[in-house]
């Protein structure tokens, strides 16, 4: 059974697991607070200039090149957010799966001890018990995988439509 300094400890590393996840989240939100002021600073001298050139514009095709170069910049963001958020989640992740394992272990250690004092003829009971929470590990550890293979392929998707625009852009710029 779990004792008050195995109660504290547990409470301790939760609390410290809290802190370092807080301490990520607040992370991420200071690179993309950075990167934003980053855009929006340059963007406004950008957007002056480019409006400038584009009421002088002679043709849609000058009018398409001067606007290139903030349809990559748009791209160029994306990818540094969608990078932002990918390491914030790979963070979350490991920490969440350490949290698992740690939480499955002991809370079938204090199974275990349950069991070794459990009543005589409750053996039955503690195994199908046992059984039951096995089964739902396993299918906690099949949900999680799923939702880590629904996010590689979001993040797939979303290289191949960033892969395909920039084909795209590069075929309109020779054209």
């Amino acid at each position: 059974m779990l004792n008050t300094e195995q109660f504290a400890a547990t409470h301790k590393a939760n609390f410290e697991t809290l802190m370092g996840m807080t301490t990520k989240a607040f992370e991420g939100v200071e690179q993309l607070t950075a990167l934003n002021m980053q855009v929006v600073k340059a963007s406004l001298d950008e957007a002056a200039e480019t409006g400038r050139a584009a009421l002088s514009a002679k043709d849609p095709q000058a009018l398409f090149a001067l606007m290139q170069p903030n349809a990559d910049k748009a791209m160029a963001y994306g990818k540094q957010v969608a990078g932002i958020a990918a390491s914030f989640k790979a963070d979350v992740d490991k920490v969440t799966s350490q949290q698992t394992a740690a939480a499955q272990s002991s809370f079938a250690a204090l199974i275990e001890a349950a069991g070794k004092n459990a009543p005589a003829g409750s053996g039955n009971g503690m195994e199908f018990f046992k059984s039951a929470m096995a089964n739902a590990n396993s299918a906690f550890e099949t949900l999680q995988k799923a939702g880590r293979q629904a996010t590689e392929a979001a993040e797939a998707n979303f290289a191949a439509v960033t892969s395909q625009v920039t084909k795209a852009t590069a075929k309109a710029k020779r054209a």
